[in-house]
């Protein structure tokens, strides 16, 4: 199934999304629940894979692991976070590990110091608009968004109520953006497995 083409808002008959309509969902499906609304969609394609996967794996090494990087954060692939009554799946988050010693149980009720959503046209919006409002309220310091078809990256300080955005990057860009200013990122490597 194609993750791009599949992200639906689930009709809950007129009444708010709970936790348990998301537990209703099959399992091949990712569930989100924002404002009280139920948004479901297919595990993601390949291609968004991929891009996620690549970065995900470099800044684990470098910023958790400590290998050819400072150490000192959790990354977490998909988590699933806990604001209120919204329940948000970002693609990769970061939490220095200053602020969260230790991860436990099946959800994270402390707001990441960075996210990375992983776009595609179908949920492009969804992330941009009110994911990234959701982010900014809980005080989630940095959001990258990554774009498999442009081959990009978007970066975004949160300033008071108000993402600032940083730059854009792409193709064969390298870049060293915050908070992991420490690793100079190639960004082809994102795209490396992806046809040209």
């Amino acid at each position: 199934m194609d993750h791009d083409a599949e992200l639906q808002e689930v009709t809950t008959r007129g009444k708010r999304a709970t936790y348990a309509d998301l537990e209703a969902l099959p399992e091949n499906v990712v569930g989100e629940l924002i404002d009280g609304e139920l948004f479901a969609m297919p595990r993601p394609s390949l291609e968004h894979a991929v891009g996620t996967s690549t970065l995900g794996a470099l800044l684990l090494t470098a910023f958790q692991l400590g290998q050819g990087g400072p150490g000192g954060w959790w990354i977490l692939f998909e988590p699933e976070l806990h604001f209120g009554e919204d329940v948000l799946v970002p693609d990769l988050a970061g939490w220095r590990s200053t602020r969260l010693e230790r991860l436990s149980g099946p959800a994270a009720t402390v707001a990441p110091d960075w996210i990375c959503e992983t776009l595609s046209p179908s949920t492009a919006t969804l992330d941009r608009v009110k994911k990234m409002r959701v982010y900014g309220r809980e005080g989630v310091g940095h959001v990258w968004l990554v774009d498999p078809q442009r081959r990009s990256l978007e970066v975004f300080v949160r300033e008071g109520a108000e993402w600032r955005p940083l730059g854009v990057w792409s193709g064969h860009d390298r870049v060293c953006a915050p908070p992991f200013e420490a690793l100079e990122l190639k960004l082809e490597l994102l795209w490396a497995a992806l046809p040209r």
